[in-house]
């Protein structure tokens, strides 16, 4: 890509947005702290301000006497209810849909199984009825409903919003899914990669909150990743980064769909978990875990998430195993601290629902011990406070992100 000159309107757009990020990041501030932060004028700032007062997207909540006792400051905070939007979760098991306000909170949330059905077509039809139940339900006039978010399987082609082949949906040959849900709805729509959404989300209200710098772990059917990089989303080349899922972390392991040996996904994604506990629970003769009983009477009731039930309550076969995944898990996470200097890790996806202080216990241990610049800084890691609507949420945060966050790839194109 060749570099490109940019223009005052466009400089005017991308100040716009940043004085908006210091607002919706620090959910509190005054304009003499947002100059302070970007290193605008205070009368740039003020201006900037001024205009998103009058659109009504931030509002004056009082003031706040400064420390050192002098003139009390105007807090400024972004005006929720200023605007929503909607965001579809595509799992190849299973549809959410979310309205968000501006902060990101979910005003309403609903899921339905995703149809079995090969013709992407009448997966869209079960989408669009989705949306129209959740806007519903919502009562959010039409009006303020910015654009609807779409976290979908990758590969994705971004430029003509495409899925491109995702390796669990049969059929699915670059399927223009973008304007089809358009079309469907009558919104406008905005794709994305599932993982990549995620952690768009954890930026926006979750953990990588203020973050510069964070590495998100996704853990649903598969495992996909997300970076933020100098607070800016990392797209890389094809736009298609952040495949943490695909590490080769044995390479001696199974054969990976993807076409590399001991992949991450390969090793821990539900099938393979519940894959290696039935073995386990097959072998043990001394009933020595609670699930043992169940996979004695029928061996489908031990599915991934009665094994993460058991592993949180301690059960020695469960336990073993998803500490295992952990592991593999750590491994991955050690590369990317070294790789590419990130400050935080998140965990996150209901992947690991109920087991996500195993998962980082493990990757935090691994993280204190083993990057190569741990004596300079250690990596933190935390599991995403956004729970299972991670998805949900970020696919509509990439409204909100496209909407109001600042853009470096927008100021420097043509």
């Amino acid at each position: 890509m060749r570099q490109a000159g940019t223009n005052l309107p466009k400089v005017g757009r991308y100040n716009r947005a940043v004085v908006l990020d210091q607002i919706q990041l620090a959910d509190g501030i005054s304009r003499i702290e947002i100059a302070q932060l970007t290193g605008l004028t205070p009368q740039t700032v003020s201006g900037i301000v001024r205009r998103l007062l009058d659109e009504g997207i931030v509002r004056e909540d009082g003031a706040s006497r400064v420390a050192s006792g002098g003139k009390p400051r105007t807090t400024l905070r972004l005006n929720a209810d200023a605007g929503s939007a909607v965001g579809l979760h595509f799992d190849p098991v299973e549809l959410t849909c979310a309205v968000v306000d501006l902060t990101g909170r979910p005003l309403v949330v609903k899921k339905r199984p995703t149809p079995a059905a090969t013709d992407p077509s009448h997966v869209v039809t079960a989408m669009a009825e989705l949306v129209a139940d959740v806007l519903a339900e919502a009562d959010v006039p039409h009006s303020r409903i910015l654009g609807l978010g779409l976290a979908a399987p990758g590969p994705i082609d971004q430029e003509l919003g495409m899925i491109v082949t995702p390796p669990q949906l049969a059929h699915w040959t670059r399927v223009p899914l973008q304007s089809m849900l358009s079309e469907a709805t009558g919104l406008p729509v905005t794709l994305d990669n599932d993982a990549t959404a995620a952690a768009i989300g954890e930026r926006w209200s979750g953990a990588g909150k203020g973050v510069a710098n964070f590495a998100y772990f996704f853990f649903g059917t598969g495992i996909g990743g997300g970076l933020i990089l100098n607070h800016q989303v990392y797209r890389g080349g094809s736009l298609n980064a952040g495949e943490f899922g695909h590490s080769s972390v044995l390479p001696d392991g199974p054969e990976c769909y993807c076409g590399n040996r001991g992949c991450l996904e390969r090793l821990v994604n539900p099938s393979a978990i519940v894959t290696e506990v039935h073995r386990r629970l097959a072998a043990d003769s001394g009933d020595s875990s609670v699930l043992s009983q169940s996979f004695a009477k029928d061996p489908a009731s031990v599915d991934h998430a009665a094994i993460r039930l058991a592993a949180a309550a301690g059960d020695p076969v469960a336990t073993a195993v998803i500490d295992e995944a952990a592991e593999h898990v750590a491994s991955v996470a050690v590369s990317i601290a070294n790789f590419i200097d990130v400050d935080l890790i998140v965990l996150g996806g209901h992947g690991i629902q109920h087991v996500e202080s195993r998962y980082v216990d493990i990757v935090a241990a691994a993280l204190a011990t083993r990057p190569l610049a741990r004596s300079i800084r250690v990596v933190q890691v935390e599991a995403s406070p956004l729970g299972t609507d991670g998805a949900v949420v970020g696919s509509a945060a990439l409204v909100l992100h496209a909407a109001y966050s600042p853009q470096l790839s927008a100021l420097l194109a043509h």
